[in-house]
């Protein structure tokens, strides 16, 4: 597995999107770029995210009418849903149970940020919000775990969510986020001009 320096992967890393249909990618890479990726932050530590994955000519013929018969899709040695969660309170016991089991919380904190958690999650656009943000946490970190072991990546806005979800029985539970192509790019990416720090950054008085 190639790995890389931290900074040239995050400068080095571009959107590719003319991938080498013939290069396969294994199921244990996956798994290890996926894994890396479930290491985003989140808030609460809820993870957010659910990650469907397109590997296969069968499977990716059938995303294909859904981003729009975008080439990528077909070529891409694999693609990447990524799914907010809509209902990310359910997690609580999953991510607290263990650390009071280890004796990391106490039972009164748990049951403190429960209720913080249900009563942010009866906010109408909270739910909404916070799986788009947390969700495009992982994300990135997907991208950047692939290119750190050799894989080229691009992140997709253009599909029918509503139609992703009816063709792959996605619960109502998740919202589409974006698609993730993952392969060998046939195509020497160049860097894309960025504006400035001056441009982007105001400091707070």
């Amino acid at each position: 597995m190639t790995k890389q320096d931290f900074f040239t992967v995050l400068y080095e890393r571009t959107s590719n999107r003319a991938f080498n249909s013939e290069k396969e990618i294994s199921q244990e890479e996956l798994y290890d770029i996926l894994k890396a990726a479930g290491q985003a932050p989140s808030a609460w530590n809820l993870q957010h995210w659910k990650f469907l994955v397109f590997q296969g000519e069968a499977a990716q013929r059938r995303l294909h009418p859904i981003a729009y018969n975008q080439q990528q899709i077909l070529d891409a040695s694999a693609v990447v849903a990524i799914l907010g969660d809509l209902e990310a309170y359910k997690n609580v016991d999953s991510v607290y149970n263990p650390l009071v089991e280890q004796g990391l919380m106490q039972e009164e904190a748990k049951n403190r940020l429960a209720q913080n958690i249900e009563s942010a999650y009866q906010r109408e656009q909270y739910p909404r919000d916070a799986a788009f943000s947390n969700a495009s946490l992982a994300a990135m970190q997907l991208m950047l775990a692939a290119k750190a072991t050799g894989w080229d990546t691009c992140a997709i806005g253009g599909f029918n969510p509503q139609a992703l979800m009816e063709e792959f029985n996605i619960s109502s539970r998740y919202i589409p986020i974006m698609l993730i192509t993952i392969g060998e790019s046939t195509l020497e990416g160049h860097p894309a001009p960025r504006m400035s720090v001056e441009q982007v950054t105001e400091w707070a008085k």
